[in-house]
């Protein structure tokens, strides 16, 4: 008997134009490589010496690529679903919660965006000290012109687009290796020593704990092709454009964070200005280092927000399309950029802007929000792995790597919900604030459709919800908890 194959083919349409596998890579590599990696020394050395910083990143590294080896299956058992992150879960646990992780997905790509706009003002400002942070009123209606430019230039093609953040890729990848050289050149073995243990507050445990947001934040982006995949010529690349990306961006994640601990002292990294790689490279080297990673970190910046504004918006149409968002979020232009998703995205990060007017950390804040608001799309996504394996879905057909698929699935699984436990309750109860009011656009798309608003199972969601945006809203009123 002959095998049944799976059809990996990608749907046609009309005008939809397809990018290669080298293109769907260098956009994984360019929403991860954004303001991240240039947070890290000070990110882990507020938290954790060596040790830590390296039982992290095997965590998390292992996490992650249990989580991109999901990625890479259900592109392939699944190759006639669209946008992954929301089009999984939809599949997986119905319209709702389908819903609830592609309006997920897109606030937590706001809330990144408007950390690289805190980030570059930040960078500015050492020589600008009007700047502030990138926190102050100056800094903020520059960035609003930067991220309305944007806009303005994504409306003119989303393939255009994508090829100016493959040469922007190439370009920022520089700096950061520069830094990696420089900084194990420069090494200082008595301070690496010391910096061994580490000075966190708590067990090791805990030292670990409070480093898995950031590189959960760091890690946003190995989804990206998924994201993109109605644009891939063949279904595989998506797959394979995620492992490699992941791969990649891993190791000199891992080298920046390790390598700095030879450079200053752990509670001086922990106090240095963000971006801290500026900070290690001039401990290193001088006010040029500083200036040179700054630079590198503008352009890396730049084109991860290019990457992260053409998936939010692309998640939005991809939902409306599906009738899960509401109508005017389809329209497009005649380049094919998606208008209405577009300019909705734009808005939102205007919006989340003005909020890091009020905040004491804007930067850490909008970090471990877009980590946040990430991990349940992440959670149903491998969910949904292990539901394909409990029922054997495609595998009845093609049961080949059907074990793999198994330990794959319940490792990410595990992964996820361990995150979310070490987000904590104060940023759940904050997504679910940014949450619960997006449902009103389930309840636009129900309404154009003349259906029921909820199923009970959906009501019982809505309530889940509400209650825990209530709570959110009662404990930030009476300062139990703070921005």
């Amino acid at each position: 008997m002959s095998e049944k194959t799976i059809d990996n083919s990608v749907p046609e349409s009309a005008g939809t134009k397809r990018v290669t596998v080298a293109t769907l890579t260098a956009m994984v590599i360019g929403s991860m490589v954004g303001a991240g990696v240039f947070s890290l020394p000070r990110r882990f050395a507020s938290e954790t010496g060596i040790y830590g910083a390296l039982i992290a990143w095997t965590l998390a590294g292992a996490g992650m690529l249990m989580l991109a080896f999901v990625f890479q299956t259900l592109a392939v058992r699944k190759p006639k679903l669209d946008s992954g992150v929301y089009a999984y879960a939809k599949a997986g646990f119905g319209e709702y919660l389908g819903f609830f992780s592609a309006f997920g997905y897109w606030a937590s790509a706001c809330a990144g965006n408007t950390t690289y706009w805190i980030l570059i003002m930040s960078t500015i400002g050492g020589i600008a000290s009007w700047l502030g942070e990138g926190d102050t009123v100056v800094a903020i209606a520059l960035s609003s012109i930067g991220i309305w430019v944007f806009a303005i230039l994504i409306l003119r093609g989303v393939r255009e687009a994508a090829t100016i953040n493959r040469i922007v890729t190439i370009a920022k990848i520089i700096p950061i290796l520069v830094f990696i050289i420089v900084a194990i050149l420069c090494l200082n073995v008595d301070v690496f020593i010391d910096n061994l243990s580490g000075s966190g507050v708590g067990s090791l445990f805990d030292q670990v704990n409070g480093t898995m947001l950031a590189t959960v934040f760091v890690f946003l982006g190995v989804e990206g092709a998924s994201v993109y995949s109605r644009y891939a010529q063949r279904r595989e690349d998506v797959g394979r454009a995620t492992i490699l990306g992941f791969v990649s961006v891993l190791s000199v994640f891992a080298t920046v964070t390790i390598v700095s601990y030879g450079i200053l002292p752990q509670a001086e990294i922990a106090k240095l200005r963000q971006p801290s790689m500026a900070g290690v490279m001039e401990a290193a080297v001088g006010s040029w280092g500083s200036v040179f990673v700054s630079i590198g970190l503008i352009v890396s910046v730049l084109g991860a927000y290019l990457a992260w504004t053409l998936m939010a918006a692309e998640v939005l149409f991809v939902a409306a399309k599906d009738s899960d968002m509401p109508k005017f979020l389809r329209r497009t232009n005649s380049a094919d950029a998606p208008v209405s998703a577009l300019v909705m995205t734009t808005i939102v990060i205007q919006a989340m802007l003005f909020v890091t007017l009020i905040s004491d950390d804007a930067f850490n804040f909008m970090l471990n929000m877009t980590s946040a608001l990430t991990l349940i799309p992440f959670l149903l996504v491998a969910l949904y792995a292990v539901k394909l394996v409990a029922t054997r879905d495609t595998y009845a057909e093609n049961p080949e790597g059907f074990r793999r698929d198994v330990i794959v699935g319940v490792l990410a699984t595990m992964y996820t919900s361990f995150l979310l436990y070490a987000a904590g309750p104060k940023y759940m109860l904050l997504s679910l604030i940014i949450y619960a009011p997006g449902t009103l656009l389930f309840v636009m798309s129900r309404r154009e459709q003349g259906r029921t608003l909820f199923s009970p199972v959906e009501l019982l969601i809505l309530v889940v919800s509400i209650t825990g945006a209530a709570v959110g809203i009662v404990a930030l009123a009476t300062g139990v908890i703070t921005i």
